[in-house]
């Protein structure tokens, strides 16, 4: 009988598998992942845009002849937009919520505006003493409020 063992080679072990390329199934779910993380980055960029154009289109909804009735508006949006982007606002009143909002818009407002915003929630609507001109500076403070906080 021959030896034939000599000729037999040693076992040879395969390489490991190597962690790249990896799988389809990786890119699956990396490309699901990413789609999910951009959907979520333009839901919120349009909830936001929803929440600025509803300001600004309540804004230039008021009515300008009735001016208590629209500095009292305009002071309630103010607000509403606080309790949403600077919870410890809320609380403010009289020449610190002014300050509040002088703060953070890049415009001044002018002194009789300031009496207007200030003190319209508390004015008998058949006295007034306001003129349209003031409403109206309010309205532009607060369209550039709402642009400078949204």
């Amino acid at each position: 009988m021959n030896d034939n063992l000599p000729e037999l080679r040693d076992i040879h072990i395969p390489d490991g598998v190597s962690m790249w390329p990896p799988a389809y199934g990786w890119f699956v779910i990396a490309g699901s992942l990413f789609f999910v993380f951009m959907m979520y980055k333009i839901y919120k960029s349009w909830q936001l845009k929803s929440r600025k154009k509803y300001a600004l289109r309540f804004l230039s909804a008021l009515d300008e002849t009735q001016i208590i009735t629209s500095a009292v508006k305009i002071s309630e949006l103010l607000r509403r937009i606080c309790i949403y982007r600077y919870p410890e606002a809320v609380s403010l009143k009289g020449g610190s919520w002014f300050d509040f909002l002088q703060k953070h818009c890049k415009i001044n407002l002018d002194p009789d505006s300031v009496d207007l915003l200030l003190h319209a929630p508390y004015v008998n609507p058949q006295k007034e003493k306001y003129t349209k001109k003031q409403l109206e500076s309010l309205i532009l403070f607060a369209r550039r409020w709402v642009g400078d906080n949204l």
